[in-house]
């Protein structure tokens, strides 16, 4: 004979224990905060300012992938674990499995709100470090090229050295069209004929050398860009498709980790690795 499990659900507005959620998401963020600062200080950074990093080997790029995976395991993983242990328990859910599963999904939404906090605080910084990308300048507006300094600020040095500086608001205007004139050299075409006339005129008035030695510097500033822009696209490329990774990952681990903290809360025990260990496994 069949036994049918009872199951009661409770009412409307009891489901959601945002305090457990927000402590949560607020234990992921700061772990992950903690570990990146902590990777960065050992050169483990998916990407980076410095024109040096366009010369690391794939290794380092990969074992950067492998730390930012291993950051969102552990930092989702202790935020799901205490989005379940902090959630408060449900008397009027009978059913053990309704229990876990609304573990779970705490667990999730920690993963979520984690995720939000993040991108909140990753926005703001790069709208406060924006009006500062290209030194002197007030704000970013048509007469800087945050893209182009970001990626090929080396190469623009090059091309404007001079014992004779510019003022600096006539020197951001030209840093800023010859990078945009170089962020062409990354299309199917590369730089026009016209451009590169353009630019040579550009770096010689501007430097204030010679057209021989304004058109070396380009022709050596035009192959150098082409390459900068090439790893700059492949790191992105990667950047990319390891966060994704690593979030995935983080929420499958932030929901088994919520429902272990479920479990422990239920028995009223301390966390502990005897208590781990002997869990049985559940097929």
């Amino acid at each position: 004979m069949a036994v049918v499990e009872e199951r009661t659900i409770g009412p409307a507005g009891t489901d959601v224990h945002w305090g457990a959620v927000i402590a949560g998401a607020i234990a992921a963020a700061a772990l992950a905060f903690v570990l990146l600062a902590f990777g960065t200080g050992l050169g483990l950074a998916v990407s980076s300012a410095s024109p040096t990093w366009r010369d690391a080997s794939f290794a380092l790029w990969f074992l950067s992938g492998i730390y930012l995976i291993f950051v969102a395991i552990l930092s989702f993983g202790f935020g799901g674990y205490v989005a379940g242990r902090m959630r408060s328990r449900l008397t009027n859910v009978a059913a053990s499995d309704e229990a876990e599963f609304r573990d779970g999904m705490h667990g999730l939404l920690a993963w979520a709100l984690a995720i939000v906090i993040g991108a909140v605080l990753a926005l703001g910084a790069v709208h406060a470090a924006a009006p500062a990308a290209v030194p002197g300048s007030g704000a970013a507006g048509p007469a800087t090229s945050v893209a182009a300094e970001d990626s090929l600020a080396y190469e623009l040095d090059q091309l404007f050295r001079s014992d004779r500086p510019l003022p600096a608001d006539e020197l951001n205007y030209a840093r800023a069209e010859a990078g945009r004139i170089l962020l062409t050299t990354s299309g199917h075409n590369g730089i026009s004929p016209e451009d590169r006339q353009y630019l040579t005129m550009l770096v010689s008035t501007r430097a204030h050398v010679s057209p021989e030695e304004a058109d070396a510097r380009v022709s050596k500033a035009i192959p150098r860009a082409h390459d900068a822009l090439k790893r700059a696209r492949s790191a992105g490329v990667m950047i990319a498709f390891l966060t994704v990774v690593a979030l995935l990952l983080g929420a499958a681990v932030s929901w088994y980790a919520a429902q272990e903290g479920g479990r422990e809360r239920e028995m009223g025990a301390a966390p502990s690795w005897r208590t781990w260990s002997s869990r049985p496994m559940r097929m």
